[in-house]
């Protein structure tokens, strides 16, 4: 694990060359959505031990790359990721979040995208209208109709990804939809959200991304660095992970990793 992500991390540093970046990771202690729905990912499997072990590791990868490392106790990673993404297109950045999570593209806008980790293919309002049927400031209430299983989000029982997207094609929000359910043809389905109104308001709460923490990190603290050479070749030899190792003992066969020189360019 500590050497896929490495390598997944590098990758997107040859690719990308961003002037400012972090990595967020969940804080210790229980969140706000597991206080209010304590059922929150409770269906998700524990970590593998495997893995747990690994953590430390990959946050020493991290810190030797001299990338901020962003924890708040009792913090998702999802909403750290939001706060410092829209701040920093506030302030003209082009934003990048790297994840698979599909709540992420509720903050798709003109300045943000959301990256695949794994190809160059980002995803922009175009791509979410496209895919979705709805827009990204939709997503909270497109999955506080459906759910969403793999957090545990309840939804409304007996609507679907195509439900959902069509009530709110028709009517435009979930407060909307909830308010107008007289309207709705099909019986089963009108009695379903008069009944389950409010699990549906729980549902948009916890599917919607917070973009107002009190995050301790401006954006001159994400500013690009350049590795701490020395630390990861430690670390490297340690994991015994030769190629890396060969690597940077050898700049001239791996790419600095420093700083892109267009400091004028967000």
């Amino acid at each position: 694990a500590v050497l896929c992500f490495t390598n997944l991390l590098l990758k997107l540093l040859r690719e990308e060359e961003p002037l400012a970046l972090a990595i967020a990771f969940d804080g210790p202690g229980p969140t706000t959505r597991h206080r209010e729905f304590p059922a929150y990912k409770a269906n998700r499997p524990a970590m593998p031990d495997a893995l747990v072990t690994q953590i430390p590791l990959i946050h020493r990868v991290v810190d030797a790359m001299r990338v901020p490392r962003l924890m708040i106790e009792g913090e998702e990673a999802d909403d750290i990721l939001g706060t410092v993404a829209v701040r920093a297109a506030v302030q003209a950045y082009a934003v990048r979040i790297v994840t698979t999570d599909k709540d992420l593209l509720q903050l798709v806008g003109e300045r943000i995208v959301v990256r695949d980790p794994l190809t160059p293919r980002t995803t922009g309002p175009a791509e979410v209208e496209s895919r979705y049927g709805i827009a990204p400031s939709q997503v909270p209430d497109f999955l506080a109709l459906m759910g969403d299983s793999s957090d545990n989000i309840p939804g409304v029982p007996g609507v679907g990804e195509k439900t959902a997207r069509d009530l709110l094609r028709r009517f435009g929000s979930l407060e909307a939809v909830l308010a107008r359910a007289p309207e709705v043809e099909r019986p089963k389905l009108r009695e379903a959200l008069v009944v389950h109104a409010e699990q549906a308001r729980l549902s948009k709460r916890l599917a919607t991304i917070r973009t107002d923490l009190d995050v301790p990190w401006g954006l001159v603290d994400l500013a690009r660095h350049a590795p701490d050479r020395p630390a990861l070749l430690a670390l490297f030899r340690e994991l015994e992970f030769t190629r890396l190792v060969q690597q940077f003992e050898q700049p001239s066969l791996n790419p600095d990793f420093s700083p892109p020189s267009h400091q004028d360019t967000k």
